[in-house]
């Protein structure tokens, strides 16, 4: 094979461009002013998103940091605590958030590839006490971005319900990649909708669309996160061009992420045969996560990727992240499979 004429793009599955039929559905939108609640497409797009995991209503943000805030803003008061995984997305990669906008502070808990269990949440729930954060809010990661896009069984999930119920907690999912795990598992999006207070659900991942996250809940907890999204100076005014590009990849590019698990699975198999990785993550979804090996420096190994065209997100001293996605086509794939070896 000669050698792509492209740059290949593994850093992220943000890394998509809209196709032209999502264009035409973006500039074919109708639109009105979403700050007056106005909008049609994009009453339309939160309509259906909160209607296919059967829970209330659905607010339309910039991204899933925003999501995932106003989430926690609505579910706790400042001087409370949130439990999460350690390796929890807002935890590391929302800019201090949880504390900047929220004052709550974190408890972390080392799970099983960002996955924490329903005993573990219950043993780190702090007793009624004066001196004690009260604990107030589960968040969890679905999939998981820095433990290699693992998911959590159904049955957990369920188990940690029960606790959170159990000890009046809410349950928050950042499910960015969520769709990831449900082709791979077949559950519905209307399970989850049974089982979390609210969800955070990305379109600008796998999904393809240019920008966007909604975050889904109760009719009451939806109106205060639109007017904490006011004071996160998040609203905006036509969103419908945007808006339609969401529904789009709602109707259209759901089914195209079983393929690129696939190619992820794929390029970790690749990877296992090279002489220069190590501890490669297993591929459940569309990230490889894995180290390179004492003898192999980054900068060697930036070099050579570089000399190939081929990009890719560095997750720590020697660590390396692939993530596939819709602009990763299988003529792509076959031309990284060939390459890496090489290195």
């Amino acid at each position: 094979m000669q050698l792509h004429k492209e740059i290949i793009d593994l850093r992220s599955d943000t890394v998509t461009k809209p196709c032209s039929k999502m264009l035409e559905a973006m500039m074919s939108a109708e639109v009105g002013d979403d700050v007056f609640n106005e909008d049609p497409t994009v009453k339309e797009l939160q309509n259906k998103t909160a209607e296919l995991f059967g829970m209330e209503d659905a607010l339309f943000c910039t991204s899933g940091t925003m999501t995932n805030q106003l989430a926690i803003k609505a579910h706790t008061q400042p001087g409370e605590e949130l439990i999460c995984d350690q390796n929890s997305h807002i935890y590391h990669y929302e800019s201090a958030g949880i504390a900047f906008n929220s004052g709550v502070q974190s408890k972390l808990i080392q799970g099983d590839r960002g996955r924490i269990t329903a005993q573990q949440i219950e043993q780190a729930i702090n007793p009624d006490q004066d001196w004690l954060a009260k604990t107030s809010l589960v968040c969890l990661e679905n999939t998981v971005n820095k433990a290699g896009g693992s998911y959590y069984s159904i049955s957990e999930l369920k188990k940690i319900r029960t606790i959170c119920q159990k000890h009046d907690l809410k349950l928050h999912l950042d499910g960015a990649r969520l769709f990831n795990a449900l082709v791979e598992t077949n559950e519905s999006a209307k399970s989850y909708g049974k089982l979390f207070d609210s969800i955070s659900v990305c379109l600008s991942k796998g999904l393809g669309a240019p920008v966007g996250s909604l975050i889904i809940g109760t009719k009451s907890f939806i109106k205060s996160c639109r007017r904490t999204r006011k004071s996160f100076g998040g609203n905006m005014r036509q969103a419908g061009y945007l808006a339609a590009a969401g529904i789009y990849a709602l109707d259209h590019n759901l089914n195209q992420l079983k393929k690129d698990n696939h190619h992820a699975s794929i390029l970790a198999e690749t990877l296992a045969k090279c002489s220069f990785t190590k501890n490669i993550l297993p591929a459940d979804t569309n990230i490889v996560i894995f180290d390179l090996v004492d003898r192999m420096n980054y900068e060697t190994f930036e070099i050579k990727m570089n000399s190939f065209g081929i990009r890719f997100s560095r997750f720590g001293p020697k660590t390396i992240r692939f993530v596939t996605h819709r602009d990763f086509s299988p003529e792509m794939l076959e031309y990284v499979c060939i390459k890496l070896p090489k290195i």
